[in-house]
């Protein structure tokens, strides 16, 4: 048993290191990856997600979609994100609580070959970014809150597999991770069968409005009731 793993150790002030979640099954996945994030997050009630995080990856068709190892790190310090990188499996997705500091990069380009060598599925990262040029190069999907050329110190202390906040999205470790050009959302691991269920129901309820709104035949009850019942006389 390595120390990550013991339940009992004792870690410094401010350090952790937890075993990577085992997240949803493959399959469930790859179904995800079908998903629209705006139908995932109508199906989980429109107020879960991403706020102020951009792609810096250049294909905005791009979908990432695997689960979360999550991390924790004082702003301006990836020492906690390098240790990450050594537990990731192939598709893991990491997000990075950085604070939403933008003032020093957490990750660039030499980073990005880590990435890519490990086949990370992606990252998404509540701070800053650098060697633009590098990231918007096809294969590793990012999403991050800005960039800056200077560069990160590695001194700590951060924490690895926690619960994190990231760009206002509650993210624990394991949780399913769906990015497009629409944003980000989380999709809890026990729950992922479930919505995923809802959103198949979402988007073939989209699909029939979509049909009428070409057709010119949309039913005005839909918004006419709203209306009456908050008094209009229509």
């Amino acid at each position: 048993m390595s120390q990550c793993d013991h339940p009992a150790v004792q870690w410094p002030a401010g350090y952790r290191i937890q075993p990577r979640v085992e997240g949803a099954a493959p399959t469930i996945v790859a179904a995800f990856r079908e998903i629209p994030v705006a139908a995932i997050g109508d199906s989980m009630s429109r107020n879960i997600g991403t706020v102020g995080l951009r792609p810096y990856h250049r294909r905005m068709e791009t979908v990432l979609c695997g689960p979360a190892v999550t991390v924790r790190v004082r702003p301006g310090d990836n020492l906690m994100i390098h240790k990450a990188l050594m537990m990731v499996h192939p598709g893991d997705v990491l997000v990075i609580d950085g604070g939403g500091d933008v003032t020093q990069a957490l990750v660039g380009g030499l980073m990005r070959t880590t990435c890519v060598t490990k086949q990370l599925g992606g990252l998404v990262i509540d701070g800053a970014i650098r060697d633009l040029c590098e990231w918007a190069e096809d294969g590793m999907p990012i999403f991050a809150k800005g960039n800056t050329h200077r560069g990160p110190s590695k001194d700590g202390p951060g924490e690895v597999n926690v619960p994190v906040s990231c760009a206002g999205l509650v993210v624990m470790p394991g949780d399913l991770i769906v990015g497009d050009a629409d944003g980000v959302i989380a999709v809890p691991a026990s729950e992922a069968s479930h919505i995923l269920e809802r959103c198949h129901a979402h988007l073939a309820k989209e699909a029939k409005i979509r049909a009428d709104n070409a057709a010119g035949t949309s039913d005005p009850e839909r918004f006419d009731a709203a209306l009456r019942a908050k008094g209009l006389p229509l």
